[in-house]
C-alpha cells in the first residue's frame, strides 16, 4: 500500500511540474527574439569553439537532447525554427551539455558512464516484476522473496545514483546557457528572466525524478528489513 503512495505522490507531482513546464515554454514560446533555436545552438558553439557537433531536428515537443555518441545537439519542432526566448533557453541548455562533453565534465562524463548500467538495472528489475507478478506460488520456487527485495534494491540504487548525478549536470547546463546568452547579448533584463524562468521548471523534473527514486530505494529498504525481523 505504502508503494503506491509513493508512486501516487510523486506521479502527482511530476504531472504538475510537468505541466507547469509546458505552460511556460508555450508563454515564453511568444516572447520573440532576434535568433532561432538553431542559430543559438550554432552561435553558441562557435564561441567556445567547438566544430564537430551537429545541429539537427527532431519530431516532437520538448524532446530535445544532446547525444554524446554521435555528437548531436537535436532540438524539437518548437525550438529548431523557432525565434523565441523559450527557444534560445531549450538550445542554449542543450549546447551547454555540448561543451560539458567537450570539456570532459566530470558530472556528465560519470552519467555517461552509468548509463549501461542503468539499461541493465531496467531489464534485470522487469524480469523481477514479472516474476513476482505472476504469482506468490511460483516465486520461492524460482527466487526466494529476500534475495528479489535484494536485487530491487540493488537496480534503484543504480537508478538513484543516476538521477542524482543528473541534477548537477542539468543545472550546469542551464548555468552555461543564461550566462552564455547574456554575455552574447540575446537575452537582458525581463527576456533573460524569461529563460531563467523556464530552465527553473526544466530543472524541477529532474529534481522530482530524484526524489522519488530516493522514496522508492527507501521503501525497499524498509520492506527488506522489516522482511528479516
Amino acid at each position: 500500500m505504502m508503494l503506491y503512495v509513493i508512486f501516487g505522490f510523486f506521479a502527482l507531482l511530476s504531472w504538475i511540474v510537468s505541466n507547469r513546464l509546458k505552460s511556460k515554454f508555450e508563454k515564453y514560446s511568444r516572447v520573440p527574439i532576434s535568433m532561432t533555436g538553431a542559430q543559438v545552438a550554432e552561435k553558441m558553439l562557435r564561441d567556445n569553439g567547438i566544430y564537430d557537433v551537429q545541429i539537427r531536428p527532431v519530431q516532437g515537443n520538448l524532446t530535445d537532447f544532446y547525444d554524446p555518441t554521435n555528437k548531436t545537439v537535436n532540438l524539437s519542432e518548437g525550438v529548431y525554427g523557432s525565434y523565441s526566448v523559450a527557444a534560445a533557453a531549450v538550445a542554449a541548455h542543450e549546447t551547454g551539455h555540448a561543451i560539458q562533453h567537450a570539456e570532459a565534465y566530470s558530472f556528465l562524463e560519470l552519467r555517461t558512464m552509468l548509463v549501461p548500467l542503468q539499461n541493465a538495472s531496467a531489464k534485470i528489475l522487469n524480469v523481477i516484476f514479472i516474476a513476482m507478478f505472476v504469482g506468490s506460488l511460483l516465486m520461492p520456487a524460482l527466487l526466494p522473496y529476500g534475495v528479489a527485495l535484494l536485487i530491487i534494491i540493488a537496480a534503484y540504487t543504480v537508478f538513484t545514483i543516476f538521477s542524482v548525478v543528473t541534477l548537477p549536470v542539468e543545472i550546469n547546463a542551464s548555468q552555461r546557457a543564461v550566462r552564455w546568452l547574456t554575455n552574447a547579448g540575446i537575452v537582458s533584463g525581463e527576456t533573460r528572466n524569461n529563460a531563467i524562468d523556464a530552465l527553473k521548471w526544466a530543472a524541477y523534473t529532474y529534481l522530482v525524478a530524484a526524489l522519488s527514486s530516493i522514496a522508492t530505494l527507501v521503501y525497499y529498504i524498509l520492506r527488506y528489513t522489516n522482511s528479516r525481523d
